[in-house]
């Protein structure tokens, strides 16, 4: 059963979750099963799945999607608008040894990017502004903004638009169905 909102701007945290921060945003959401640590930052207007865990630590911006089966640790940064799909998998550690190290290499997952479902994301790589992961993607280095990656080991299969769709340049040039334009210079991708 879930608890009732205190006002229209109040997080809602489902009964059955347990949420030590006291840094949850307003109109965010946080579903059943889910345990979040404290000392996280939770922006607004989140929405975070059923048994999620997320470790002491970890900052997420406003806007931010995390479906169900997600595990945050320590050294984890989510930007604003971020969608992290059913399942991903994150690491902290480069080099896993149980007990030897409390410093944590940061893992940044930058604002409008997507995290497809079951993709694996190693320790310490950046993932940029709107860049899209693809279901199943193993993330072994850092992902440009705007770029699609997907395989094992992901690498680059194409760009992607700001609202998601993948887009193709020609002449160093692209325009989006949604009438988004972009030049491609020196390898990186401008909004027009």
């Amino acid at each position: 059963m879930a608890k009732r909102r205190q006002s229209s701007t109040s997080p809602f945290i489902h009964s059955s979750a347990l949420v030590e921060t006291e840094r949850v945003g307003e109109r965010t959401r946080v579903w059943g099963w889910t345990h979040i640590q404290k000392g996280v930052f939770i922006g607004d207007h989140c929405n975070i799945g059923e048994h999620c865990f997320i470790e002491e630590g970890v900052r997420i911006g406003d806007r931010t999607v995390i479906k169900n089966g997600v595990c945050l640790w320590k050294g984890i940064e989510i930007g604003n608008g971020v969608f992290i799909g059913p399942g991903a998998l994150f690491t902290n550690e480069i080099y896993p040894r149980s007990g030897f190290r409390k410093e944590f290499p940061p893992t940044l997952i930058q604002s409008g990017a997507t995290v497809g479902a079951g993709a694996i994301i190693l320790a310490g790589v950046t993932i940029g502004s709107y860049a899209t992961v693809g279901a199943g993607a193993v993330v072994t280095k850092d992902v440009s903004p705007y770029s699609l990656v997907y395989g094992n080991p992901a690498f680059k299969k194409g760009y992607c638009c700001i609202c998601g769709l993948k887009i193709s340049f020609k002449n160093k040039e692209a325009t989006c169905s949604c009438g988004r334009r972009f030049r491609l210079q020196k390898g990186q991708v401008l909004s027009v």
